[in-house]
């Protein structure tokens, strides 16, 4: 019996060998069919990852990040998930509702802005009183504001970039600092962080120059060492995203933010810029004279130009999409924030540091008169090349006048107006980036330099800057707006009435006097206008390359040349000389010296009388020819009658044009 009892808790040996025999084979066959590409696990498994993803991006969505009230609209700055398309400003409206009222009102938005970070700024109009701007996308409902933050414009940091010497520059709204003064900058920190009320989650630098709206920090070697780290783009854009830098007074609260630095800019290896001369401007609502300022400085020798658009509504971005289309080298930066014109021509130097050699600062009714022919390289050949340590070169200003127009002159203004002042006024300056103080202070369109650095004046028989300051009224009016420079009093304002930044006797409400058209004309200045008619002027149309009608002429001969139309000549014939132009039935030239129609072969005449032409001709007793079946003999071409040139004024009456065309029962039409 006690044998028993002791052999029932023990188990054979064949018992256990085949047991475990069964148990590895049992893992032998789970693990093939686990990894197997037929397996159902993993089928499943899959179907939960998709599920997954779609159900992330199912929850992805379009957010308001931040709303900025300027004091006459609204910005917001909307984020795109990676997977998202960016709408179009027919896509949305401006939704604006109170928390207390079911009420909701909604208006299409001014603008839309595309920036970096996969991010758009959307400008609306200011919301009532007591209530909160929000977005609707029509296809899908409105934006969630339950997140974003609403940021008054003053105190705002409302810009900042990476510099190449391990500092970040921060644009700072709302410190009142005097104009061209440094400030001790112990006074000051800078703060870099995500979330700015939880102090765990932000660094903190020092500061090493403050003047005006522009504050030089330290970079943390920890952000520095982040984005030195190898990383793919996608990581470089949601770390840069995600960084926000602001300042704090000691012994204040952080002022409040929305810059984001971004990525560092890559080092340049090349000593050599791509750019000898580049122009930075700011404007609002400057489209109509985007092309003649930008086609005349090209000419000169400009080659890239930088535009900071402050809230432009009109068709901006139009013309300079087509300006691109045609060649010329033009950066669009939306730059929305108010009264800070010396902010953003210091950023705009730091942008064009990389790629320009000199970049010249004026707006867009100033233009160089370069009295050279080589144009502007000439002048900074002469003035900076023979001194290494030139970085800034100062050209006068004459001030233009509305010469007798009323209406706005539709050859431009370079050759519309015509009369100016007898005194030069404030000058504008062509600036080295690589010589700009370390502060960036700047006023009036010119900077402080650092040592050994120092600045030229330009002679008035050299260059001069030609400001149609003065326009028609209706031009002229617009700059009771709002002045973009930060330190110069609005029109409306009284302070400073007599300054040289006003217009004399004019006062600061915005009502036309009676002989406004006639004021501000001491001197007939043409120079700037025969040079223009010489150099871009059609001789054929009569029309510079910026007027309107021009590209409709351009796009006419295209067309004309697509549907093959009968060949005809178009010369500029003054109306009184029409009626001597008889009709025949065959009409190929014109000759304007004896104002007739002379008949000619069914073919018109090459307009290269050297070139020789093929044709089948019959053979002559008097010539002795010869010609076989099929063969052509060459023989050169009859030499055509020359126009002669016209007698009408060649600007700004253009001439009637008079079409000849080559079919029969000729006829004149005038156009």
């Amino acid at each position: 019996m006690k044998d028993r009892r002791k052999r029932k808790g023990i188990v054979s040996w064949s018992a256990f060998f085949w047991s475990t025999l069964l148990l590895a084979f049992s893992c032998i066959l789970f693990t093939t069919l686990a990894f197997s590409p037929f397996s159902t696990f993993h089928d499943f498994s899959h179907s939960i990852k998709w599920e997954n993803t779609l159900r992330t991006n199912f929850h992805a969505t379009i957010t308001i990040r931040e709303t900025v009230l300027l004091p006459d609209q609204a910005l917001l700055f909307l984020n795109y998930p990676s997977s998202f398309r960016f709408h179009a400003k027919r896509d949305l409206l401006c939704l604006y509702f109170s928390a207390h009222s079911t009420h909701m009102l909604t208006q299409p938005p001014i603008q839309l802005h595309f920036t970096r970070f996969r991010e758009q700024i959307v400008r609306c109009a200011l919301p009532p009183r007591g209530n909160t701007v929000s977005l609707l996308i029509k296809s899908e409902g409105a934006l969630p504001t339950k997140d974003s933050s609403t940021h008054k414009w003053t105190p705002l940091v409302y810009e900042a970039l990476f510099d190449r010497d391990n500092t970040t520059i921060v644009f700072v709204k709302g410190l009142n600092l005097r104009p061209e003064k440094l400030v001790e900058p112990s006074r000051f920190q800078c703060i870099y962080g995500w979330d700015f009320v939880k102090p765990k989650f932000f660094l903190k630098s020092d500061v090493m120059s403050v003047a005006q709206e522009v504050i030089r920090c330290k970079t943390p070697k920890s952000i520095l060492t982040g984005q030195d780290r190898p990383q793919s783009p996608t990581q470089a854009q949601a770390q840069a995203q995600s960084i926000k830098v602001s300042i704090q007074m000691k012994g204040k609260e952080i002022f409040p933010s929305v810059a984001r630095p971004g990525l560092r800019p890559p080092d340049s290896t090349s000593k050599q810029k791509a750019h000898e001369m580049c122009i930075c401007t700011m404007l609002r609502n400057q489209a109509r004279f985007m092309k003649e300022w930008v086609m005349y400085h090209s000419k000169i020798g400009v080659q890239r130009w930088f535009i900071y658009d402050n809230n432009s509504d009109d068709d901006l971005e139009n013309v300079i999409s087509f300006l691109r289309s045609v060649g010329y080298n033009i950066s669009h930066h939306l730059w929305p924030w108010v009264k800070s014109q010396e902010a953003g021509f210091a950023h705009c130097a730091l942008r064009a540091r990389a790629s320009c050699e000199w970049v010249g600062f004026i707006d867009v009714d100033e233009f160089f008169h370069v009295k050279e022919k080589e144009g502007l390289h000439s002048v900074i050949w002469h003035h900076a090349k023979l001194e290494n340590n030139v970085g800034e070169i100062r050209t006068p200003c004459y001030s233009f006048g509305p010469s007798g127009l009323r209406e706005m002159p539709r050859e431009g203004v370079t050759v519309g107006y015509t009369c100016r002042l007898r005194v030069r006024e404030r000058h504008k300056s062509i600036v080295r980036p690589e010589a700009l103080n370390q502060s960036l202070i700047n006023v009036v369109h010119h900077f402080h330099l650092r040592s050994p650095f120092v600045f030229v004046d330009v002679e008035s028989s050299v260059m001069i800057i030609n400001h149609y300051k003065y326009q028609v009224w209706k031009v002229f009016k617009e700059k009771f707006y709002r002045r973009v420079a930060t330190y110069v009093a609005d029109w409306k304002e009284e302070q400073n009435v007599r300054s040289k930044d006003r217009a004399p006797g004019l006062g600061t409400k915005a009502v036309e006097p009676k002989d406004w058209a006639n004021r501000f004309c001491e001197v007939k200045d043409m120079g700037l206008r025969n040079w223009v008619l010489r150099n871009f002027l059609d001789r054929r149309t009569r029309l510079l390359p910026w007027q309107p009608q021009f590209e409709h002429h351009l796009r006419r001969k295209r067309w004309r040349r697509k549907e093959e139309k009968p060949f005809f000549f178009v010369y500029p014939i003054p109306l009184a000389m029409v009626d001597a132009i008889t009709q025949t039935q065959r009409v190929y030239t014109v000759v304007l010296k004896e104002a007739s129609a002379e008949r000619g072969p069914t073919r018109p005449p090459p307009t290269n009388p050297s070139h020789n032409v093929k044709r089948k001709v019959a053979p002559t007793v008097g010539e002795g020819a010869t010609q076989k079946k099929g063969k052509a003999i060459t023989q050169p071409a009859p030499q055509p009658s020359a126009p002669q040139p016209s007698a009408c004024q060649p600007y700004p009456a253009p001439c009637p044009l008079i079409h000849v065309r080559a079919q029969s029962g000729g006829h004149l039409d005038r156009s």
